[in-house]
């Protein structure tokens, strides 16, 4: 059997990717996720995930209408333990184990985040989803993906989009003429205003932390499994070109 590239990794999933149609939380796409995450599992690779709230709030929205900035943070944090509940509940209808694990204490529903606790459930095969962000407002789910990473030595972070396999020039859905990129360099995601990839806070620890970065389709059927399988996937974004 093909040896994965990658042992042990971090996925960041957004609010966004779990949310339906006309739904806050959907059970198809709770459910495809749980397959996409069980297709690495049996290869003995070690994941843990990340998971945004802006399926549930959206902290930019009621910040302008005027709610206080910390507050509406907190709020945000909540929505994503909220979500890694009902992903937590999917990937164990598939037979994983797994641990929700919060920034914020919330000892009736996840243990807390202990970094070598952690690493000790994946060491035992178990999937971890990390919410509450870093139980810190004004850092976002990316920051908290990149900061995760470097604690839990994953050797790459996985970062899901909806719809769009890679990074691109320009918005592929709106300009045909966008071109992907295969490869970029962390300053030139940094350093171009058009690319985005993650915040810039988040993208900045990566570059200091060497931590490379895969930006993958999540809606592309089998797309992770390859990825850790090392098959070339979406745009990599790392220290060389």
């Amino acid at each position: 059997m093909q040896e994965p590239k990658y042992r042990r990794i971090l996925i960041k999933l957004s609010g966004e990717q779990i949310k339906g149609t006309d739904e806050v939380v959907s059970y198809d796409m709770l459910d495809y996720l749980a397959q996409e995450i069980e297709s690495v599992v049996r290869h003995g690779v070690e994941v843990s995930l990340v998971i945004g709230g802006g399926n549930i709030w959206r902290g930019s929205q009621s910040i302008a209408r005027g709610m206080d900035t910390a507050q509406s943070h907190y709020m945000g944090m909540l929505g994503t333990i909220i979500n890694a509940l009902a992903l937590q509940d999917a990937l164990e209808r598939h037979g994983l184990q797994t641990r929700t694990m919060t920034a914020i204490q919330m000892n009736e529903v996840a243990e807390p985040y202990i970094r070598r606790r952690a690493i000790r459930h994946m060491e035992k095969g178990r999937v971890i989803i990390l919410a509450g962000g870093t139980g810190n407002p004004y850092f976002t789910t990316d920051s908290a993906a990149a900061l995760r990473a470097a604690e839990l030595h994953a050797e790459v972070i996985l970062m899901a989009k909806n719809g769009v396999d890679g990074i691109y020039s320009a918005d592929p859905r709106r300009n045909p003429d966008a071109v992907r990129f295969e490869n970029l360099t962390y300053m030139d995601a940094l350093n171009d205003p058009g690319i985005t990839v993650m915040d810039s806070t988040a993208l900045t620890f990566c570059m200091d932390n060497d931590i490379p970065i895969i930006v993958f389709n999540a809606l592309e059927p089998g797309t992770v499994e390859r990825i850790v399988m090392g098959e070339r996937v979406g745009t990599l974004v790392s220290k060389s070109p």
